[in-house]
């Protein structure tokens, strides 16, 4: 009898991993509400979660097929890569570590510039990637919003750059810090040339980034529940000994507080953008 029962226990831990492998990674628990959420759904609400509302991370292509008309673009500076300036080294060589997020990402860098059309109209968009090194800002980042921001004074269409970043890049040392000067100033003859700039933070945006072209768009707008700010809450916590109040760097308390204008739910973002930009600059013929 022990025989037959050791192989009724080895078909029942048979089929118990068989079920295992056909539904592993195909659910997920949000963040916000702790339900578990089915991905093909998540990923049909553009990853957010359809019990509580929260936003899921959204990677710089996906970004970029959301707001592009159809989903088609044309990426340009595709293979601009950073030359490691400093030969930098921490727990190990800078080129070694940006060799192995590019493969992983299939990026160059932590920034995808391309043009395309949204509702019509010619723009130009920036999207950062925060899973290269933490979507930080170096100077490939850096020349790349800056030839997006000539694009668009030579053809005088509007830009829009999506943050998403841990701020400037620590292995490119004082060069990534010139890029907040470097792309402020291109804005700035943007500004003149009196084209619009639209910025969207999204989860999260922080450090040099923030503190420069992320804050200086014409409308700045955040998706719902982003994480925006300079330093991190602990640290400033430490400096001003003072408990910071509830929902303090989140999105709805800094558009509450007038450092944003807006904060736009994902599946809205697109419509909204067309929008403002309809008032900025006027309908185009395929708008209307």
């Amino acid at each position: 009898m022990s025989w037959f029962k050791r192989d009724s226990d080895s078909k029942t831990q048979a089929d118990s991993s068989e079920r295992t492998v056909r539904t592993e990674g195909l659910w997920l628990k949000c963040d916000g509400c702790r339900e578990i959420i089915w991905k093909k759904d998540l990923e049909i609400s553009m990853r957010v979660c359809g019990k509580c509302g929260h936003h899921f991370r959204l990677d710089a292509r996906a970004r970029l097929a959301m707001l592009f008309d159809g989903g088609h673009y044309e990426e340009r500076d595709a293979k601009l890569a950073s030359s490691d300036p400093l030969q930098f080294v921490d727990q190990k060589p800078y080129s070694e570590r940006l060799k192995a997020t590019q493969a992983a990402t299939s990026l160059s860098d932590a920034l995808i510039a391309a043009d395309g059309t949204l509702g019509g109209r010619r723009v130009h968009i920036c999207a950062m990637e925060a899973k290269f090194i933490g979507g930080s800002m170096g100077a490939v980042v850096g020349e790349k919003i800056t030839r997006s921001v000539e694009r668009a004074i030579a053809d005088g269409s509007p830009l829009i750059v999506v943050s998403a970043s841990g701020g400037a890049r620590m292995q490119e040392g004082a060069v990534s810090l010139m890029q907040m000067a470097k792309i402020s100033a291109a804005l700035m003859r943007l500004d003149e040339a009196r084209i619009p700039y639209i910025s969207v933070l999204t989860d999260p945006t922080t450090g040099g980034v923030t503190a420069s072209f992320a804050m200086l768009g014409d409308f700045n707008i955040s998706e719902p529940g982003a994480l925006i700010g300079f330093a991190g809450p602990r640290v400033i916590e430490q400096t001003i000994r003072q408990k910071l109040p509830e929902g303090f760097q989140r999105a709805e308390f800094l558009v509450k507080h007038g450092m944003l204008d807006a904060v736009v739910p994902r599946q809205e973002m697109k419509a909204w953008i067309g929008t403002a930009l309809d008032l900025l600059v006027g309908t185009t013929s395929a708008a209307a």
